[in-house]
């Protein structure tokens, strides 16, 4: 931790602000699922219906187009199966990138800002991004790399779901939060939406795939305009300013 200070000071030339004082806190042991429910439902309502928006968008969007792409490529562009791990691989670097790239903006800039920011423009970019395979205008290299730029910044949309469901609850129940949140997240974009598409693809319809891009991107949409009006402006601040342990 020491190390980690001293880098941080000489990268901005300046001291770090001294801890503030020290806080009691109380093992009560395990945590029972009523008082889960309690913090969840009743004290932090609002907290959770902005993760739950989160989780349950990224995920779908993320699954549903990353799983079923495959699928795609040999449907639409007859991409045989040796090759598809080709186009998939330039997939996995935006993904890569994204969050690297971007993820400092969510400490600068601000968490509701750049959740809101990174949400919408990756429903623009679904959206844009059906609509092309529709009307035939791309290739399978083209729409490759217009997926690596689209989840270039949807990677990072989707880590701050995460970095959003961990921080907002009190500390003794992140963990149980994060598992909480994870599960229904992938119960919507982890089971139903790769089954969906998966359907959408097989029927060899271009418009029908695009009508679950749509949907994905509605999703996306969705979220971004509950964390401009829900968010949190969690940045630079500790777990326990954000709430009471």
């Amino acid at each position: 931790m020491r190390e980690i200070e001293e880098q941080v000071e000489r990268a901005h030339g300046t001291p770090l602000p001294p801890p503030r004082e020290a806080r009691e806190l109380e093992a009560k042991g395990v945590v029972t699922f009523t008082a889960i429910a309690r913090v969840l439902l009743k004290r932090h309502l609002r907290r959770t219906v902005l993760g739950l928006s989160l989780m349950i968008a990224q995920a779908f969007a993320y699954n549903g187009i990353f799983f079923t792409y495959a699928l795609v490529l040999s449907r639409f562009y007859a991409v045989p199966a040796s090759k598809v791990g080709l186009y998939l691989l330039p997939f996995a670097v935006g993904n890569l990138l994204g969050p690297m790239f971007l993820g400092h903006l969510f400490d600068s800039v601000g968490r509701r800002k750049m959740i809101a920011i990174t949400y919408s423009i990756s429903a623009v970019l679904i959206a844009g991004t059906g609509y092309g395979l529709t009307q035939g205008w791309l290739t399978a290299v083209s729409q490759t790399v217009l997926w690596c730029i689209v989840f270039f910044v949807t990677s990072a949309a989707a880590s701050s779901a995460y970095l959003t469901v961990s921080e907002l609850f009190p500390v003794e129940l992140r963990g149980m939060a994060i598992a909480l949140f994870y599960a229904v997240g992938t119960a919507a974009g982890g089971l139903l939406a790769p089954a969906l598409f998966g359907v959408l693809v097989e029927s060899g319809s271009r418009v029908r795939v695009f009508v679950g891009y749509l949907v994905g991107a509605v999703l996306m949409l969705g979220a971004g305009v509950v964390a401009a009006v829900l968010g949190v402006p969690a940045e630079r601040k500790s777990l326990e300013m954000l709430n009471e342990p």
